[in-house]
């Protein structure tokens, strides 16, 4: 059974810090990243990392203050979040291909596993 369990969210202050975990379990995922959506939003690609080549891919909106990384031994993805902005706050879904290649992977439709969500509010 396919299945990504999402943790670490919470309620914090801005210019705090989270740190997100995915863990994946029931198959190789070849390509991992988080995604957000915030109320009345469409869901948006925040960041990805490569199994193989542990390449990694960001948002604008958070690069320089989002890291992704990956324990391929564990079969989990870490989202570190440092100095949050309120308009960060939103839930944080994992997400995971399967399939082969080291290509980036930004858009939901190149996903074919999604965990369940954590909620992430930064307070101002």
């Amino acid at each position: 059974q396919v299945q990504l369990v999402e943790s670490g969210g919470g309620l914090v202050q801005a210019g705090g810090s989270l740190r997100l975990s995915c863990a994946a379990s029931g198959r190789t995922f070849y390509f991992m990243g988080w995604f957000r959506q915030a109320p009345g939003k469409e869901r948006e690609f925040i960041a990805g990392i490569s199994r193989s080549t542990y390449s990694t891919y960001y948002a604008d909106s958070v690069k320089g203050r989002f890291t992704i990384s990956r324990d391929v031994a564990k079969n989990t993805v870490y989202l570190q979040m440092n100095s949050l902005k309120p308009e960060d706050t939103a839930i944080y879904y994992c997400a995971a291909d399967g399939r082969s290649g080291t290509y980036s992977r930004t858009h939901q439709d190149e996903y074919d596993s999604w965990g369940q969500g954590t909620q992430v509010t930064v307070s101002s």
